[in-house]
């Protein structure tokens, strides 16, 4: 916790200083790369996420000399956050719960009123109920190769089981060998996932995200629209530690359970249809299947019946459901191995386990949980439409899609490359084949995989046509932009291909629509050929016309490639990151963008960094101006204009108004305001520069990522100064001998309108009344203390 005495020193005599406060953004940047100095001092923070300054300026606000004409340079580093050490590569596996996720804060903006909160509720309770099936989904995917293809289908085959020594000790014959007792075995396996997870989560709640806002209500009176508080300046709305306890039990529970399921579905329908089952048998297994009933809705009612509360920080603990969930779910799931392994000679294994009635539920309740959830985001538009908004409102039920696409994916991909495996040469499913294989739906569902990738196509196709026709349209005037220079088609080629390009961001929205759009037809398509002709479909098309039948058989057996090849890639992307450095980084850029949310929806997707980087900037910020009374500019490019605009919005009022913010190669209202329209639209971004007057934004044409904010015509002053010129000479002369290069998205600095603009917001902030600096001593900050280190990464690509 800070110090208050350091709060409570009297700036020093002259003048207030000035301070810019540099956040970097995706893929990160080391402080000598920020500060332009190769040996940077912490000034505060630790080695996940710190604050730098160079050398000379590390007490600048202490000494009477301190540097005038310039404001002293800080750098707030968080790159490690999202791409550390290599435990971070093995988040890619949570990527569908990341997924999952962002689908809870895509959802459509929302106007005040009771039926509007309704609307809200509803949302999130689909989410989370979506996000739960994505967890019995991966449970299910590892029982079915722990269970399924290896204790029951690979253990109970004598020429299987004799080639695989890890096996033999399962094999008919043996103590082990009844087929209860090789499924009790196998469930340690998908049990060791569940509390794998549950281990993650628990332990980077720890790490990254349980660290209180600034003490007292932050932000009294935070913009809105229409008077209404900003979500995102509430007080709890960076500190979730009480939901996502609470999803991590019954997550944990649920995955328990599903365990416990797939152990006790073959051993209870074995008793009842077996003749002499001893009464205790029949009767243990009612027992069972109610227990397992009553677990499954005790975990449905916790996960349906509270959100995110977010008006203040929510210390409190649901301490009941965090033991008692968790913990009964493994008790039971104990019971169920005991019950699964009591002596039953006579039974043999055959066939496969019933996974496909699984699988197929879990397929047709996610399809129904989607459309749901579009009907619901539907509502919500129409009743505030956003301009702008991605897919008019329906990206949240877009992108769940995509999640549940995504699990699919990677769980039948497993499932398939491990029958594929154990079956030595033959196709598993097939006649002839020495295994059943995994369930006729993951068979089905690889089948779809080349049609869907052949439809996408046609929207890629037309994308790419748009933008050949854009450059073309642009070069042809674009040396007129640099008057008294030659023109050169070859260069201007080029720099209309740079801002083609990068104006293929705005067709993102249409192309994940088209994605999921075209995955849930697909889907839908193959649940009903799985469930109606109970066969693969290679089989499913035997005897039909012979082009069918061979289509038929090309996409089963491509699509299985697809797949396996798919999994095999993730993970050597994954091995690769856990053992190289640069390639973590590019790891952690795709975190720095989808793990920005909190976690309100899937308790074990990937830790939100936000919820440490946020806090971090609004404690400096605060603390800084409380101790010094100066003027302080928020630096942020990329990432970081979104946390320094989220950290503003954190800010006090009286703090607020001695800040200025600079954001360059902003995605706020690009990216953010139309995937996030209740958090960063039009609205919201309009009210928060009415509050933070000194706001200015910089942009180029050639950026695939920032771009302007477009809240002047509401406010008054515009924000934004752009596009600025890029490059910044068009061809050879005296003044620039050598080529410019085109920068697009990086090194903002290098434009002259990046100083001009940092050294206006200063002069605003100077001219601007301040009120009495002891207003705000009782606001807690950091005493600053300094310790040389070395550069704490290796140079990284600046985003």
């Amino acid at each position: 916790m800070p110090d208050p005495v350091a709060a409570a020193e009297p700036p020093p005599p002259g003048p207030p200083p000035a301070l810019e406060l540099l956040v970097h953004g995706v893929g990160g940047a080391s402080p000598a790369e920020l500060l332009r100095d190769p040996y940077p001092v912490r000034i505060t923070g630790d080695s996940t996420a710190a604050v730098f300054r160079r050398p000379e300026d590390a007490d600048a606000e202490d000494r009477p000399g301190r540097p005038r004409g310039r404001p002293v340079a800080e750098a707030y580093c968080w790159s490690r956050l999202t791409s550390g050490n290599g435990a971070r590569a093995l988040w890619l596996l949570l990527l569908p719960f990341m997924v999952a996720n962002l689908a809870h804060w895509a959802r459509p903006a929302a106007a005040p009123g009771k039926a509007a909160a309704r609307a809200v509720r509803t949302y999130g309770l689909l989410v989370r109920v979506l996000a739960l099936s994505l967890t019995v989904l991966l449970v299910a995917a590892a029982c079915e190769v722990a269970l399924d293809l290896l204790a029951w289908q690979c253990a109970g085959n004598t020429a299987c089981a004799g080639t695989r020594s890890p096996l033999g000790a399962l094999r008919p014959g043996t103590w082990w060998g009844q087929p209860g007792r090789r499924l009790a075995v196998g469930a340690l396996v998908p049990a060791a996932l569940t509390g794998l997870l549950w281990y993650l989560s628990t332990r980077t709640w720890s790490a990254y995200e349980s660290q209180p806002p600034p003490a007292g209500p932050a932000t009294p009176g935070a913009p809105g629209t229409g008077g209404e508080e900003a979500p995102l300046g509430q007080a709890g709305f960076w500190y979730g530690r009480r939901i996502v306890a609470r999803l991590r039990a019954a997550h944990t529970a649920a995955g328990l359970l599903t365990v416990a399921v797939a152990v006790a579905a073959p051993a209870v329908r074995h008793d009842r249809a077996a003749t002499g089952t001893s009464p205790a048998l029949q009767a243990a297994g009612w027992a069972v299947e109610a227990l397992l009933a009553t677990g499954a809705a005790t975990v449905l009612w916790v996960v349906c019946r509270r959100g995110r509360t977010e008006v203040r920080p929510d210390h409190r603990l649901d301490r009941a459901a965090l033991t008692l969930l968790p913990g009964g779910a493994l008790a039971l799931l104990a019971a169920v191995l005991l019950y699964a392994g009591w002596s039953r000679p006579g039974w043999v294994s055959a066939g496969r386990l019933p996974g496909d009635f699984a699988f197929g539920v879990l397929m047709l309740g996610q399809g129904c949980c989607a459309l749901a959830l579009a009907f619901v985001a539907h509502r919500l538009h129409r009743d505030t439409p956003e301009p702008g908004a991605a897919l008019r409102g329906l990206a949240g039920p877009a992108v769940a899609v995509l999640g549940c696409a995504l699990g699919g994916v990677m769980s039948g991909g497993v499932a398939q490359r491990v029958a594929d495996w154990l079956d030595g040469g033959g196709t598993p499913g097939t006649p002839g084949a020495a295994l059943p294989g995994p369930p006729v739906l993951l068979s089905w569902q690889a089948a779809v995989l080349p049609p869907l990738l052949i439809a996408l196509l046609l929207p890629a196709a037309w994308a790419l046509a748009r933008a050949a026709l854009a450059r073309r349209r642009m070069a042809a005037g674009l040396a007129a932009e640099y008057p008294g220079e030659p023109a050169d088609p070859d260069r201007s080629r080029r720099i209309a291909g740079a801002r083609a390009a990068a104006a293929l961001t705005d067709s993102a929205p249409w192309f994940v629509g088209a994605v999921s759009g075209i995955t849930l037809l697909l889907g839908t398509g193959a649940l009903a050929g799985a469930w109606i002709s109970g066969r693969v479909p290679a089989e499913a098309a035997r005897g039909a016309h012979p082009l069918l039948a061979a289509a038929a058989r090309g996409a089963q057996d491509t699509g299985s490639w697809l797949i396996g090849l798919g999994v095999a890639a993730f993970v050597a992307w994954g091995r690769r990151a856990y053992r190289d450095p640069a390639a973590r980084r590019t790891v952690g850029i795709l975190w720095d963008v989808g793990t920005f949310w909190p976690r309100a929806a899937h308790p074990f997707a990937p830790p939100c960094y936000a919820e440490r980087a946020v806090p971090d900037l609004t404690w400096r910020m605060t603390g800084w101006t409380a101790r010094t009374g100066g003027r302080l500019v928020i630096s942020g490019h990329s990432q970081g204009s979104v946390l320094a605009a989220a950290a503003v919005w954190q800010l006090p009022p009286e703090v607020r108004g001695r800040v200025g913010m600079l954001t360059y190669g902003s995605p706020l209202a690009r990216l953010y305001g139309r995937w996030f329209p209740d958090f960063f639209g039009p609205g919201r971004l309009a009210a928060l520069h009415r509050d933070l007057d000194c706001w200015r934004n910089l942009w180029r044409a050639t950026d695939p990522i920032g771009g302007p904010v477009e809240t002047g015509a509401a406010v008054g002053e515009p924000v934004d100064r752009g596009p600025l010129r890029d490059p910044l000479a068009y061809g050879r002369s005296p003044r620039h001998p050598l080529p410019a290069p085109i920068l697009g998205h990086g090194d903002y600095q290098a434009d002259p309108a990046f100083t001009a603009e940092r050294d206006a917001l200063l002069a605003r902030l100077d001219a601007a009344p301040r009120g009495d600096v002891h207003d705000t001593r009782e606001v807690p900050g950091p005493r600053i203390s300094r310790a040389r280190t070395e550069p704490a990464d290796p140079p990284g690509r600046a985003g």
